[in-house]
């Protein structure tokens, strides 16, 4: 099929001249070396009250060509400050806010894609950047850190192995129960408190307590407090030194097993690992984790719990946790 041509001003002058002499459509269409139906179409969009002007019809024409141009999704303000909320106060991926918006307003649907191009574009920076500043795009989770492999050797100390991970149930594996919990420390400044981070492999869902220390009888009573209330089938920690009293943990909670990764296995405990990635943006390194308050991270905690996620068909942790339902957009 060859390409195209709209007809210029020029060609509607002659086609009016060609009108004005009486020409049929297939002659006026010879002299511009055209096909008659395009002539014929051409009369009958712009005639206007029995009459055919060619400035009316370039008129016209442009105006459909306006109109028949795709809207960018986001300057429909309604949608720009969506995704500008969710984005910039909520800490959500593009992805997330894309296919949330999906499941609660189709109508405002907007694509990943589009969301990722107004971001690097500068449509969400909230300031004047100087030299050297990435403005909103700083906001978006991963920065590009290179991951280094340190091979399978144990440097920093051991401590007691119960259970490896290779013996772990099935259902822990497969994710297909509530109560299997990953487990880890989030330090901010050295030798100042931490945050004891769990996550249910299932739900994603996090229990996120402040410990005064880095120690393992601090981190063991955080432990039991904070999963004594919930279902607890297994744990699998970091190989830290402060999980060593990890035998005191399975005692209190009824003989529930720890099962360890291999050292410097991190994908072995993904869902944490994840999750202590996004507690970064609220809590970043080399900060005294003391000077936040108990009030704050329980808020950090249910804005994570409340984020919905692409493993959970953009559910959030919050309704597979507790199999409820939640309105956000």
């Amino acid at each position: 099929m060859g390409h195209y041509k709209h007809l210029s001003t020029i060609e509607r002058e002659i086609i009016l001249c060609g009108i004005t002499k009486g020409l049929s459509v297939s002659k006026i269409s010879k002299e511009l070396g055209r096909n008659k139906s395009t002539i014929s179409r051409e009369l009958k969009r712009n005639t206007c009250t029995g009459s055919y002007s060619p400035s009316k019809a370039q008129k016209l024409y442009s105006n459909r060509r306006r109109i028949c141009c795709p809207r960018k999704k986001l300057s429909n303000q309604v949608i720009y400050n969506l995704v500008k909320d969710k984005f910039l106060q909520q800490q959500w991926s593009p992805q997330q806010i894309s296919e949330r918006i999906r499941v609660e307003k189709p109508e405002y649907f907007v694509s990943f894609n589009t969301i990722y191009r107004g971001i690097y574009s500068g449509m969400f920076d909230y300031k004047p950047l100087s030299h050297g500043e990435k403005g909103a795009k700083r906001h978006l989770r991963h920065k590009g850190k290179p991951r280094r492999w340190k091979g399978n050797d144990e440097k920093r100390g051991k401590i007691p192995i119960t259970n490896n991970i290779a013996d772990r149930p099935k259902e822990a594996n497969e994710r297909t129960r509530i109560g299997d919990w990953e487990a880890d420390t989030v330090l901010g400044k050295h030798g100042k408190a931490c945050l004891v981070t769990l996550d249910d492999r299932k739900s994603r869902f996090l229990i996120c307590k402040k410990a005064a220390g880095k120690k393992a009888p601090i981190i063991k009573d955080v432990m039991i407090h904070a999963l004594e209330n919930e279902r607890v089938e297994t744990i699998t920690p970091d190989r830290g030194k402060e999980f060593a009293e990890h035998g005191a943990v399975t005692k209190h909670l009824g003989g529930k097993q720890f099962y360890f990764p291999l050292p410097h296995h991190p994908w072995q405990r993904g869902t944490n690992e994840n999750t202590n990635g996004l507690l970064r943006e609220y809590f970043p390194k080399r900060k005294d984790i003391t000077n936040y308050s108990d009030e704050y991270i329980a808020a950090v905690t249910d804005k994570i719990n409340k984020r919905p996620r692409k493993c959970l068909g953009y559910k959030t942790p919050f309704e597979v946790y507790y199999s409820k339902t939640l309105h956000l957009i």
